[in-house]
């Protein structure tokens, strides 16, 4: 008998984050290239490192990576992690429409060293009057997300942007939030990469509109031409989407908060720019991470473009902060990322 979709589980029904004995299972693909880099955080000595990492997770979501049995294992997690509480053929249009990526994400440079060396770049205030963007430039590949704004920050943001993670909400919110700060469109540099975080229902309907070259046809995106978003650069066979298996074994093996125990577990959920560090640490050889949150945030503004306003940094419910702080730190402290922070005294502003 063919095998057809669970019946929907609803996220109401839980009080908090539900356990079940599949949880911390994950699909692996076939091993990436084998590195020649001897400083490859994949040669970590750290054993509580090695303990959680899996060099060879699934990654990414595409038309050959699911069926009806991994729909239906999928279907116990809420978004972004699963697909509890989605219809099958809702989600599906869209996810039978992504090609399987052809090449590996992301190669040496060739008269390089072996190594795959990465910048992933936050939003954070600590940037301002930085001076860190000749050295974010000098890596092979620049990680960027959200925002991103380089005109005019370039002298501590550099204005290099390899790979560009994003929702289809802050790819099409950032255009009015943002427009103060001279913000004209997202990434978009020659032969860019953009990585695609599946969200929610409305993340889906985009794809189905991205993929198609058509408009979104429901959701608060109806009628919207995604391609118009990518400035002329999306291509199929740099566009990627994160596979939901990736996103929960951030979330389970890194980035687990006290908060999934709470009523309001549903919407608790790491940030864009966490996921896009981990996407580096599993993609790249050196990870070095600037404006991301460290002890002493208080002292900057919230974003990096604020640059003579100094606002308060905002906790928002849906993403624990400090645990990501202090994941970061600890991160750095066990020499598996460079965190760039700053203990002098701010100066400038």
């Amino acid at each position: 008998m063919a095998e057809t979709p669970m019946p929907i589980l609803y996220k109401i029904n839980f009080t908090k984050l539900p356990q079940w004995d599949f949880d911390d299972v994950y699909n692996q693909d076939a091993p990436p290239r084998p590195t020649a880099c001897a400083q490859s955080l994949r040669n970590s000595n750290d054993e509580n490192f090695k303990k959680a990492f899996l060099p060879n997770i699934r990654l990414f979501l595409h038309k050959d990576n699911i069926n009806m049995s991994e729909w239906n294992r999928l279907s116990h997690f809420n978004n972004p992690f699963g697909f509890m509480e989605f219809r099958y053929n809702d989600v599906m249009k869209s996810v039978k429409l992504i090609p399987k990526p052809k090449e590996p994400f992301l190669l040496p440079k060739s008269g390089g060293d072996g190594c795959v060396h990465c910048a992933v770049v936050g939003t954070a205030g600590i940037l301002n009057n930085s001076r860190m963007g000749v050295e974010i430039d000098a890596h092979d590949y620049v990680f960027r997300m959200n925002g991103a704004i380089t005109k005019g920050f370039e002298e501590d943001v550099g204005n290099k942007t390899s790979v560009y993670v994003h929702t289809a909400h802050s790819i099409t919110s950032s255009l009015y939030i943002l427009k103060k700060h001279g913000y004209k469109a997202a990434p978009h540099d020659e032969g860019i990469k953009y990585v695609f975080i599946p969200e929610g229902m409305r993340d889906y309907q985009w794809l189905e509109g991205l993929l198609k070259g058509e408009k979104v046809s429901a959701g608060p995106y109806r009628n919207r031409l995604p391609r118009t978003y990518y400035s002329g650069q999306y291509n199929e066979s740099r566009f990627y989407a994160l596979h939901q298996e990736f996103l929960r074994y951030v979330k389970n093996r890194f980035l687990k908060s006290p908060k999934l125990n709470r009523k309001s577990w549903a919407m608790v959920r790491p940030t864009n720019g966490a996921f896009t560090l981990f996407l580096a640490l599993h993609t790249c050889d050196t990870v070095d991470a600037y404006g991301f949150m460290t002890d002493d945030y208080m002292k900057y503004s919230n974003y990096y473009i604020q640059k003579y306003i100094k606002t308060k940094v905002i906790f928002y419910g849906n993403h624990d902060y400090n645990l990501e702080k202090n994941t970061w730190k600890d991160l750095h402290n066990r020499k598996v990322i460079k965190l760039y922070q700053r203990m002098e005294p701010e100066s400038g502003t």
